[in-house]
């Protein structure tokens, strides 16, 4: 079911991790970013779009992590795109063909149009679209080539995998030489457009009104800095969780932890 945020903007919210699908209106169609993740959910999406006489007239993945490079043949043939970097690196990692198994994806996603998205050149600034302008807030944390999409003209940031209620951030380990100053960047990324944002737009969890913008900078930078400096953050996310469903997120803190640790271990710089 589509949800209204902000005028000309929608969501489509996924049981898989509360994913956020994002529907933006233009004059001739609709931007739809990240699309979602169950076959039955987006082929319900693509109903109801049809439905309403939308058609989609372009794409966008916010990162190259496989729940955000998904597709659905009912939503139609156009464009697909991502940041250069974030084409680039689903390719290369796509070329070897995906265990579904070891990642988890569950049997219910469709992957037979995963990853086919068209990398935008280098430091543009916009989606190409026939819309509300959608800037381009690229940056390196979480995943390389990652984007926030501001959409200016109704004050929503979609934030892709960064400013989540449920997810601590989760760093980027293997694409980067200081993935922690990398996640500190975005954050002051963001929190340079916050004041131009009125709906906040997770990739995962709850939407969020501007008084959460900058809370959840804050309480992401926090995390971060505990993390640096490897101590117990003080963050109900790491904490015995009130969702079912939602214990994992401690193993993955604990998981990012013991890795950072192992880094400096090797790089023999302090933990």
């Amino acid at each position: 079911m589509l949800r209204q945020v902000a005028e000309g903007v929608l969501i489509h919210e996924s049981e898989f991790c509360q994913s956020n699908a994002v529907v933006v209106q233009g004059r001739a169609g609709v931007l739809l970013i990240d699309p979602g993740v169950h076959g039955d959910e987006m082929a319900c999406l693509a109903n109801d779009l049809s439905d309403s006489g939308q058609t989609v007239v372009a794409g966008f993945s916010t990162h190259p992590h496989w729940d955000h490079l998904l597709w659905h043949a009912g939503l139609g043939a156009a464009p697909r795109y991502g940041t250069a970097r974030c084409a680039a690196t689903a390719r290369d990692r796509l070329s070897g063909g995906l265990d579904s198994r070891r990642l988890g994806i569950p049997e219910q996603v469709p992957l037979d149009l995963l990853g086919l998205i068209s990398g935008l050149p280098a430091e543009t600034a916009q989606i190409p679209w026939d819309g509300p302008l959608v800037r381009i807030v690229e940056h390196q944390a979480h995943a390389p080539g990652h984007a926030a999409l501001l959409i200016e003209e109704r004050g929503v940031l979609v934030a892709g995998d960064m400013l989540s209620d449920v997810l601590i951030p989760m760093l980027d380990l293997n694409d980067t030489a200081d993935p922690i100053e990398d996640y500190l960047a975005a954050l002051r990324l963001l929190e340079g457009v916050a004041g131009d944002v009125d709906v906040l737009v997770p990739g995962h969890g709850s939407i969020g009104g501007s008084n959460q913008v900058r809370a959840r900078i804050n309480q992401d930078r926090a995390y971060m800095h505990a993390l640096r400096d490897a101590h117990v953050p003080s963050d109900p996310r790491v904490g015995p969780s009130d969702m079912p469903g939602w214990d994992w997120v401690a193993g993955v803190h604990a998981r990012q932890l013991q890795l950072l640790g192992l880094r400096s271990e090797r790089d023999g710089t302090p933990g």
